[in-house]
């Protein structure tokens, strides 16, 4: 089964579980998840006390730069939190980056996103309870006055879904900007060469010879620099609500 509903490819069915739909955001993630995975083994692979190889190396630089960029944030009381972060940021990077390979990023997909923000939204509620007590973090939603319980209701819900479009529409924007660069790019390269006399002008005004070069310029932008950042933004997001939570 290979059918498109609403912008996501869906390429089979699960039947004995109530067809769940298996679309290509999630075969995409599920790649990138199980290249992470296989890297994590393959670094972590006959490790021993002194590190002797660079394979080793590699690793431990890695779980240290982790180390600095959570406890750094957000404390040393939040060591725990390293996996997760590292998990979401090295996730976040790798599904965007997959548009080098052709493939459609699962980032690009607000589902995605959505996801992420729910549980990073349930892990700010429950370290507000485990700050505060339940009793205090319902009464938190009367303050200053009651008369504003619903809005800080709608603040509270607001913040998963901020999170959620704003790398959403990051990742979207550059795929946007993208195409509408390559299809100027089109019309610039028949304008210019179409000009040309005779079956000269008809051949060259066909061919996209403008598209050869200029895009990699901005794909080092969209595809390389923009995903890390993305990336990088919403998990200091993350580690700030967490922490401010932890505060209240």
């Amino acid at each position: 089964m290979n059918v498109e509903i609403n912008g996501a490819r869906i390429f089979f069915e699960i039947p004995i579980l109530g067809g769940i739909p298996i679309t290509e955001t999630m075969v995409n993630a599920w790649c990138v998840m199980a290249l992470i995975i296989g890297l994590c083994i393959w670094l972590t692979h006959g490790l021993k006390v002194r590190p002797t190889g660079k394979k080793q190396i590699v690793a431990e630089f890695l779980v240290q730069t982790a180390n600095r960029f959570v406890i750094g944030n957000m404390g040393e009381k939040f060591r725990y939190m390293v996996p997760f972060v590292t998990a979401i940021f090295s996730t976040s990077a790798l599904c965007s980056l997959s548009s080098l390979v052709g493939a459609q990023p699962a980032t690009a997909d607000l589902s995605t996103e959505l996801a992420w923000a729910v549980v990073v939204f349930v892990m700010i509620t429950a370290t507000k309870i485990k700050t505060n007590g339940l009793g205090g973090y319902l009464k938190g939603y009367t303050q200053p006055v009651v008369v504003l319980t619903p809005f800080n209701i709608l603040s509270e819900l607001a913040t998963p879904i901020s999170m959620a479009f704003r790398h959403f529409g990051n990742v979207v924007s550059g795929s946007v900007i993208s195409t509408l660069v390559y299809a100027a790019l089109a019309l610039a390269s028949h304008a210019l060469f179409g000009w040309l006399p005779g079956a000269l002008g008809e051949v060259l005004g066909s061919i996209p010879i403008l598209q050869v070069g200029i895009p990699a310029v901005l794909s080092v932008y969209f595809d390389l620099f923009s995903s890390f950042m993305q990336a990088f933004i919403f998990c200091m997001l993350t580690m700030l609500y967490i922490a401010n939570a932890a505060e209240e």
